[in-house]
Protein backbone atom coordinates (compact mmCIF):
# COMPACT_ATOMS: atom_id res chain seq x y z
CA UNK A 1 0.00 0.00 0.00
CA UNK A 2 2.27 2.87 1.38
CA UNK A 3 0.29 5.92 0.27
CA UNK A 4 1.68 9.34 0.77
CA UNK A 5 -0.67 11.05 3.22
CA UNK A 6 -0.57 13.87 5.67
CA UNK A 7 -1.40 14.42 8.82
CA UNK A 8 -5.14 15.68 7.91
CA UNK A 9 -5.90 12.33 5.97
CA UNK A 10 -4.64 10.35 8.33
CA UNK A 11 -7.29 12.13 10.87
CA UNK A 12 -10.08 11.90 8.29
CA UNK A 13 -9.59 8.17 7.79
CA UNK A 14 -9.78 7.38 11.49
CA UNK A 15 -12.84 9.74 11.81
CA UNK A 16 -13.73 6.82 9.07
CA UNK A 17 -12.85 4.57 11.57
CA UNK A 18 -14.25 5.60 14.23
CA UNK A 19 -17.72 6.17 12.97
CA UNK A 20 -17.93 2.36 11.21
CA UNK A 21 -16.74 1.01 14.19
CA UNK A 22 -19.60 3.06 16.64
CA UNK A 23 -22.43 3.48 14.41
CA UNK A 24 -22.20 1.35 11.47
CA UNK A 25 -20.99 -1.17 12.94
CA UNK A 26 -23.83 -1.44 15.77
CA UNK A 27 -26.42 -0.89 12.92
CA UNK A 28 -25.34 -4.40 10.70
CA UNK A 29 -25.07 -6.64 13.97
CA UNK A 30 -28.72 -5.65 14.68
CA UNK A 31 -29.71 -5.98 11.21
CA UNK A 32 -27.53 -9.44 10.91
CA UNK A 33 -29.92 -9.89 14.37
CA UNK A 34 -33.40 -8.89 13.06
CA UNK A 35 -32.33 -11.04 9.65
CA UNK A 36 -31.50 -14.02 11.76
CA UNK A 37 -34.99 -13.96 13.79
CA UNK A 38 -36.87 -14.27 10.67
CA UNK A 39 -36.58 -17.72 10.94
CA UNK A 40 -35.27 -20.20 8.24
CA UNK A 41 -31.71 -19.08 7.19
CA UNK A 42 -31.52 -20.68 4.10
CA UNK A 43 -34.07 -19.03 2.21
CA UNK A 44 -33.50 -16.02 3.90
CA UNK A 45 -32.04 -13.00 1.72
CA UNK A 46 -32.27 -10.51 4.04
CA UNK A 47 -30.18 -12.72 6.41
CA UNK A 48 -27.52 -12.71 3.25
CA UNK A 49 -27.84 -9.20 2.55
CA UNK A 50 -27.17 -8.18 6.42
CA UNK A 51 -24.46 -10.34 6.31
CA UNK A 52 -23.00 -9.38 3.56
CA UNK A 53 -23.17 -5.71 4.61
CA UNK A 54 -21.43 -6.65 8.03
CA UNK A 55 -18.65 -8.31 6.34
CA UNK A 56 -18.05 -5.15 3.85
CA UNK A 57 -18.05 -2.60 6.99
CA UNK A 58 -15.82 -5.03 8.56
CA UNK A 59 -13.14 -4.93 5.50
CA UNK A 60 -13.36 -1.46 4.90
CA UNK A 61 -12.09 -0.73 8.52
CA UNK A 62 -9.78 -3.15 7.98
CA UNK A 63 -8.41 -1.59 4.76
CA UNK A 64 -8.28 1.71 6.43
CA UNK A 65 -6.12 0.68 9.44
CA UNK A 66 -3.98 -0.69 7.11
CA UNK A 67 -3.92 2.35 5.07
CA UNK A 68 -2.82 4.29 8.08
CA UNK A 69 -0.10 1.77 9.15
CA UNK A 70 1.43 1.42 5.84
CA UNK A 71 1.08 5.26 5.10
CA UNK A 72 4.41 7.95 4.36
CA UNK A 73 3.44 10.75 6.14
CA UNK A 74 4.30 13.54 4.19
CA UNK A 75 4.09 18.16 4.66
CA UNK A 76 1.50 19.84 2.33
CA UNK A 77 3.67 23.16 3.03
CA UNK A 78 4.91 24.17 0.12
CA UNK A 79 7.07 28.03 -1.20
CA UNK A 80 4.75 30.79 -1.38
CA UNK A 81 5.11 30.83 -5.27
CA UNK A 82 5.59 27.23 -5.97
CA UNK A 83 3.34 24.25 -6.62
CA UNK A 84 2.38 22.19 -3.98
CA UNK A 85 -0.39 20.05 -1.92
CA UNK A 86 -3.90 21.55 -1.63
CA UNK A 87 -2.92 24.34 -4.02
CA UNK A 88 -5.56 25.02 -7.42
CA UNK A 89 -3.19 25.17 -10.29
CA UNK A 90 -4.17 26.46 -13.32
CA UNK A 91 -1.83 24.85 -16.35
CA UNK A 92 -2.13 25.35 -20.50
CA UNK A 93 -1.95 22.10 -22.21
CA UNK A 94 0.07 23.21 -25.39
CA UNK A 95 -1.04 20.23 -27.46
CA UNK A 96 -4.62 20.44 -27.31
CA UNK A 97 -4.39 24.65 -26.75
CA UNK A 98 -6.37 24.37 -23.81
CA UNK A 99 -6.74 25.52 -20.00
CA UNK A 100 -7.73 23.31 -17.04
CA UNK A 101 -7.56 24.30 -13.15
CA UNK A 102 -6.93 21.09 -10.89
CA UNK A 103 -5.96 20.94 -7.21
CA UNK A 104 -3.59 18.45 -6.49
CA UNK A 105 -3.62 16.44 -3.57
CA UNK A 106 -3.13 12.66 -2.03
CA UNK A 107 -4.25 10.04 -3.46
CA UNK A 108 -6.79 8.93 -1.18
CA UNK A 109 -8.50 12.22 -1.93
CA UNK A 110 -7.78 12.09 -5.98
CA UNK A 111 -11.07 12.30 -8.11
CA UNK A 112 -10.27 13.69 -11.71
CA UNK A 113 -13.39 14.17 -12.13
CA UNK A 114 -14.08 16.63 -10.05
CA UNK A 115 -10.85 18.48 -10.89
CA UNK A 116 -8.42 16.52 -8.04
CA UNK A 117 -5.62 15.18 -9.13
CA UNK A 118 -3.22 13.17 -7.12
CA UNK A 119 0.44 14.47 -6.35
CA UNK A 120 1.25 10.69 -7.67
CA UNK A 121 -0.24 11.22 -11.42
CA UNK A 122 1.43 12.08 -14.21
CA UNK A 123 0.76 14.87 -14.34
CA UNK A 124 0.70 15.86 -10.31
CA UNK A 125 4.33 14.61 -10.15
CA UNK A 126 5.23 16.82 -12.84
CA UNK A 127 4.10 20.30 -11.75
CA UNK A 128 5.08 19.98 -8.15
CA UNK A 129 7.94 22.42 -7.05
CA UNK A 130 7.54 24.65 -10.29
CA UNK A 131 5.99 28.17 -10.40
CA UNK A 132 4.52 30.29 -12.63
CA UNK A 133 5.36 30.84 -16.42
CA UNK A 134 7.29 27.68 -16.34
CA UNK A 135 6.86 25.17 -19.09
CA UNK A 136 6.89 21.68 -17.96
CA UNK A 137 7.11 18.34 -19.74
CA UNK A 138 4.35 15.77 -18.11
CA UNK A 139 5.94 12.17 -18.73
CA UNK A 140 3.09 9.53 -20.02
CA UNK A 141 5.23 6.26 -20.96
CA UNK A 142 9.28 6.82 -21.08
CA UNK A 143 10.23 9.36 -22.93
CA UNK A 144 6.60 10.05 -24.22
CA UNK A 145 4.49 12.78 -23.08
CA UNK A 146 3.59 16.50 -23.51
CA UNK A 147 4.22 20.28 -22.65
CA UNK A 148 1.84 22.29 -19.93
CA UNK A 149 2.61 25.53 -18.74
CA UNK A 150 1.72 26.65 -15.42
CA UNK A 151 -0.58 29.77 -15.34
CA UNK A 152 -1.70 30.06 -12.36
CA UNK A 153 -1.32 28.60 -8.72
CA UNK A 154 -3.83 29.56 -5.76
CA UNK A 155 -2.59 28.40 -2.69
CA UNK A 156 -5.64 26.89 -0.75
CA UNK A 157 -6.05 25.04 2.79
CA UNK A 158 -6.76 20.77 3.31
CA UNK A 159 -10.25 22.36 4.87
CA UNK A 160 -12.17 22.89 1.23
CA UNK A 161 -10.66 19.32 0.49
CA UNK A 162 -13.77 17.03 1.21
CA UNK A 163 -14.16 13.37 1.92
CA UNK A 164 -11.42 10.59 1.12
CA UNK A 165 -12.38 8.82 -2.25
CA UNK A 166 -13.74 5.46 -1.19
CA UNK A 167 -12.83 1.67 -1.69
Amino acid sequence: MNDQLTKSDIKKIQEEIDYRKLVVRKEAIEAVKEARAQGDLSENFEYYAAKKDKNKNESRIRYLERMIKTAHIITDESKEDEVGLNNKVTVYFEDDDETETYKIVTTVRGNSLDGRISNESPLGKAIMGHKIGERVKVKTNGDAGYYVVIKEIEKTGEEDSDKLRSF
